[in-house]
């Protein structure tokens, strides 16, 4: 979970006891993802970076900028190879799982992108605004 003391927070299913603190955001964290593996955690938050944390080491992998606003959404694409995030700034950007790159950055929300999703067969992403639309992406070109 990601919550307003700038932390992402790891639970117990069972028992829903607290485990481990991913410190490292500056603010609100708005968003958390597993990576379909469960070896990683991607988060979003006010400070405008996504970060990947290793979920059994609970260490910061990477941190990537680009977002120039609050990131509102993240997720991680079914293959693992993905991350798209979505925000406050009207972007959806992809990034490379592995390495932080950046890839396609898709304009055409008017105003916030508040969620994320990618499709199962990892080839489009579908966004939502507080522009009332969903919009549904090429994840390749965009």
């Amino acid at each position: 979970s990601g919550g307003k003391d700038m932390t992402g927070r790891l639970w117990d299913a069972k028992t829903g006891s607290a485990g481990p603190v991913l410190r490292g955001h500056i603010g609100w964290v708005f968003s958390v993802a597993w990576s379909p593996d469960g070896s990683q955690i991607v988060s979003g938050g006010v400070d405008a970076a996504v970060r990947v944390w290793d979920a059994r080491a609970s260490m910061l992998d990477a941190e990537v900028q680009g977002h120039t606003d609050v990131v509102n959404s993240v997720a991680w694409s079914f293959d693992g190879k993905h991350i798209a995030s979505g925000s406050l700034d009207g972007t959806v950007r992809l990034w490379d799982a592995a390495t932080g790159c950046p890839g396609p950055v898709l304009h055409g929300h008017v105003g916030s992108v508040r969620s994320v999703a990618w499709s199962p067969d990892c080839r489009h992403i579908a966004s939502g605004g507080e522009d009332n639309a969903v919009r549904v992406w090429d994840a390749s070109t965009g």
